[in-house]
């Protein structure tokens, strides 16, 4: 992740990546997801150079999915908007803090938290209030 950029956003209404996993199992079925936001990223060949889309649970990073197109969607009242084509791997990473931000955010491929390690992928996730102080203390 070192060389891409990234978008972070707020997973609002989920309760961790299981719970979004879920969510999009249901509303897309087998199909890519789609994320729909009101902004067009300014960056988008970085964003499509292999960047992610970070997710924020609850005021922690704990997931991330690739960024696949971005595609122009209009809305019923007739805006145009930004449909962010997924992954839908939701790929596990170490427990990061974010505090509460409105939209997205770019994230630097540096400043984005590692994958975690196969087979902890699995493991039953801290409370977010624990990975979030954990990861304070650099104990991610």
């Amino acid at each position: 992740m070192s060389g891409s950029l990234n978008l972070m956003k707020l997973c609002v209404g989920a309760e961790g990546p299981d719970d979004l996993a879920a969510w999009q199992a249901q509303r897309f079925g087998d199909g890519n997801a789609r994320h729909v936001t009101r902004m067009w990223p300014k960056r988008e060949a970085e964003l499509l150079d292999g960047g992610s889309i970070f997710w924020v649970f609850k005021g922690v990073m704990l997931a991330r999915q690739r960024i696949l197109d971005l595609q122009r969607v209009e809305g019923e009242d007739g805006v145009q908007r930004c449909g962010i084509v997924l992954d839908r791997k939701l790929v596990r990473v170490s427990a990061v803090p974010r505090r509460p931000f409105q939209g997205w955010r770019y994230l630097a491929g540096a400043d984005a938290p590692q994958d975690l390690p196969e087979g902890r992928e699995v493991e039953e996730p801290l409370p977010p209030a624990i990975a979030a102080a954990l990861a304070e203390m650099g104990l991610r």
